[in-house]
C-alpha cells in the first residue's frame, strides 16, 4: 500500500474591496444575479458570473422547482449558457456569491458537488482552468486558479 497525500492552495481575501477591479466587477454580476434567484424551497440564494476571454460576463442564478431534483444550481445555469451559446470561448473567471434569505451568510460558499463536476469538464474541454472566487454575502472571499484544486480527483472522459 501507498499513501496518496493532496493538498489544496486557496487564496483569501478579506474584503471585495482587496480584489482586482475586474474581479470586483465580476463578483457585483454575481451579487445582481442572485437577486433574480427563485429559492422558495430552500431560502439560499446564488448568484454566479463568468467572464469570458472576450470581455462577454455570462451570470446566472439558482432556479428551484417544487420537484428538487429539477431545480438548477447558479454555476450550472450559467456555465451551461456560456456553453451553449459561446461554445468556443474559454471560461477564464468564475465570481459567485451566496446567502441565506434568514440570515446573514459570512462563510464563503463553494460550488456544490454536481458544480464542481461540471465546472471540471469545461475546464477540461478548453484546456485551461476557470479561477473561481467564492463569498457570502459579506466577509472574506476565497480565489481558487482551477477547479482541479476543489476536485482533485475528478471523472472525466479520459476514464470512459
Amino acid at each position: 500500500m501507498k499513501e496518496l497525500q493532496i493538498t489544496t492552495n486557496l487564496q483569501v481575501f478579506e474584503s471585495l474591496n482587496e480584489l482586482p477591479k475586474p474581479v470586483r466587477e465580476l463578483m457585483q454580476a454575481a451579487s445582481e444575479a442572485r437577486q433574480k434567484a427563485y429559492a422558495p424551497y430552500s431560502s439560499f440564494s446564488v448568484g454566479a458570473a463568468i467572464l469570458l476571454d472576450n470581455g462577454e460576463i455570462i451570470t446566472g442564478s439558482n432556479q428551484e422547482n417544487a420537484s428538487f431534483p429539477s431545480g438548477l444550481c447558479a454555476e450550472r445555469t450559467a456555465i451551461y449558457y456560456a456553453g451553449a451559446k459561446y461554445p468556443n470561448r474559454i471560461m477564464k473567471t468564475m465570481a459567485i456569491i451566496a446567502g441565506s434569505q434568514n440570515h446573514k451568510t459570512i462563510t464563503p460558499i463553494p460550488p456544490c458537488g454536481a458544480c464542481r463536476q461540471a465546472i471540471a469538464e469545461y475546464e477540461i474541454k478548453q484546456a485551461q482552468p476557470i479561477e473561481l472566487y467564492f463569498m457570502g454575502e459579506e466577509g472574506e472571499i476565497i480565489k481558487s486558479n482551477s477547479l482541479a484544486n476543489l476536485l482533485p480527483l475528478l471523472f472525466d472522459k479520459n476514464v470512459l
